[in-house]
């Protein structure tokens, strides 16, 4: 075994954040609080869209978005079994039917094509993914989904920093949820964000992810009065702290030098990769350009070897690779759920994987790493 370690991800934490988080904590006030708005309105600004809302996480933030659009038993929801398996999750969360859509090879995303190739009368609503960091065309496919008279969720859990049609992924968009998770651009630790245009939605979000009260228990305590809130609908607790919101503010003033320092060691990635026989690795689509949130290369028949035989020859050398994107309806909590054929999607999930890709990699942390697949694709 070698010596040598290279994680597949370091998430880029500092003393900043440290001292973000104890600020939060001396306040007194660790709850969601005035730390949590400022998070939200300047995070929404990032992205281009009018509203924040904090939760939790990603996942309940698509769980809210399918409640916001009233989705429930009876309805069906396209999503792409390629993708962490929250997404199909929070469909089942409403009760409604998940079915599964391909995707395209390139950018690992659905298609306005694959996505109607099995939309059915009991469409309700798709949810597409930004994999990876790679933007789906959003263009097309907003375009479709008001055409057909369909909700779309936007999954943009690791699309923070990326671009589609020269304006940021999420700018444009009637709803999509963001992830803080270690292992995305910026993190809270655990935590997500929603993002729509309306007002109207993002005043219900807000009651949604707190309890269904009419007033945040912020404003509550914030008031000199009493105040009685009202509790107008049955709702969840998908409330972030103001410690979280504390780090989320200081990662969010790194963004912008994550991404450029991330697309910058992608295309090292690619000249070293250049000319390997059977190894195509991720890029920008024609209208976008991705934040390389993952970096992972597909291997094509003609490469020497197989893909989990690529992992464990890597991981004896130090090296942390991932399984690509996996394919939720290969998992047993989707076993026996019916669906179309999916050739890309089982290609994509069997024949890539993910490379590491952080702000500590070294130029001689990639070398090693591409010697490695160099040496394995001519065995």
């Amino acid at each position: 075994m070698s010596e040598r370690r290279i994680p597949v991800m370091i998430p880029m934490l500092g003393e900043e954040e440290a001292q973000a988080a104890a600020d939060a904590v001396r306040s007194g006030w660790v709850a969601q609080g005035p730390r949590v708005a400022r998070f939200e309105r300047e995070f929404a600004a990032t992205v281009g869209a009018g509203h924040g809302v904090a939760v939790s996480s990603c996942t309940t933030g698509l769980h809210l978005a399918l409640v916001l659009l009233d989705v429930g038993p009876g309805d069906e929801v396209i999503v792409p079994s390629l993708s962490f398996i929250a997404t199909a999750n929070a469909v089942r969360y409403v009760g409604a039917t998940p079915v599964f859509a391909d995707v395209d090879l390139a950018t690992g995303n659905v298609t306005v094509e694959t996505v109607e190739a099995v939309r059915t009368g009991r469409t309700r609503a798709v949810v597409a993914v930004h994999q990876g960091g790679v933007p789906f065309d959003t263009a097309a496919l907003r375009k479709a989904t008001d055409g057909w008279g369909v909700g779309l969720v936007e999954d943009a859990a690791c699309a923070a920093g990326s671009t589609a049609y020269g304006q940021p992924a999420g700018a444009g968009a009637a709803i999509a949820a963001w992830s803080f998770h270690p292992r995305k651009l910026i993190t809270t630790g655990e935590g997500g964000m929603v993002t729509v245009d309306d007002a109207g939605w993002a005043a219900r979000l807000r009651r949604l992810r707190e309890h269904g009260m009419n007033v945040s228990a912020a404003d509550r305590h914030a008031s000199s009065q009493p105040v009685l809130e009202a509790y107008l609908e049955t709702a969840y607790n998908y409330r972030m702290t103001d410690i979280q919101a504390a780090v989320g503010l200081v990662q969010l003033g790194r963004l912008a030098g994550l991404v450029a320092q991330r697309r910058a060691l992608a295309a090292r990635y690619h000249d070293l990769l250049a000319g390997i026989d059977g190894l195509v690795p991720v890029r920008d689509p024609a209208y976008g350009r991705t934040n390389y949130q993952s970096f992972w290369v597909l291997l094509n028949p003609e490469y020497a070897t197989g893909r989990d035989e690529v992992l464990a020859e890597l991981a004896a050398r130090g090296v942390s690779a991932r399984r690509g994107i996996m394919a939720a309806h290969l998992e047993p909590a989707y076993a026996g759920v019916p669906h179309g054929p999916l050739p890309v999607t089982e290609r994509l999930t069997r024949d890539s994987l993910i490379l590491p890709l952080h702000h500590a990699l070294t130029g001689d942390d990639q070398d090693h790493i591409a010697g490695i697949l160099r040496e394995l694709g001519r065995r």
